[in-house]
């Protein structure tokens, strides 16, 4: 099997379920933002073990979920699978937990934050901004195409919300380590 079909020479790629559009259409921008988000948060998990990176390779998961649904056309979006290929509220409630718990175990600073405070949380940082992205993205694919009703820009909300506080708890657990 090879990697390559050609198909996408003339500047289309194809949808989940069907269709093609061009490639620089709002879905695959969204979609890619999200591939690029997914890609950013496994070059962190490379870089740290358990706990974390089971927590990072739960969102990767998630992530594969939101790029699905946009990755779907419109007249679609029936086929989409809540939790498989469609974001649901659920994920959206699951994130916020997930928030509260971090937060609940480092306190948040009260000013703004210059990367840098450790790889861990840089390479957080680094996704967090990229999954902002991927937000804006989304959000101009859903304006574009009339879907209302979507849980992806609330998760990629609460998702940036969630790696900014895994981010400064990782800074924390740094700081308190040179002590």
């Amino acid at each position: 099997m090879r990697i390559y079909t050609r198909k996408g020479d003339d500047g289309s790629t194809g949808l989940f379920h069907g269709g093609r559009v061009n490639k620089d259409d709002t879905g695959p921008e969204a979609y890619g933002a999200v591939d690029e988000a997914v890609s950013a948060l496994g070059a962190v998990r490379a870089s740290t073990s358990d706990p974390l990176a089971a927590a990072i390779l739960a969102v990767q998961r998630d992530l594969f979920v939101v790029a699905a649904e946009l990755a779907t056309g419109a007249e679609q979006r029936s086929k989409l699978i809540a939790g498989v290929s469609l974001t649901t509220a659920a994920m959206v409630a699951s994130l916020e937990a997930r928030i509260d718990d971090v937060v609940a175990g480092a306190a948040l600073p009260t000013e703004f934050v210059v990367p840098g405070g450790s790889a861990v949380a840089s390479g957080l940082d680094v996704a967090r901004t990229t999954v902002r992205r991927a937000e804006r993205r989304a959000l101009s694919h859903m304006r574009a195409v009339g879907i209302e009703d979507s849980q992806v820009v609330p998760y990629l909300n609460r998702l940036a919300d969630y790696l900014y506080a895994l981010a400064r708890s990782e800074e924390a657990a740094w700081d308190s380590s040179k002590e």
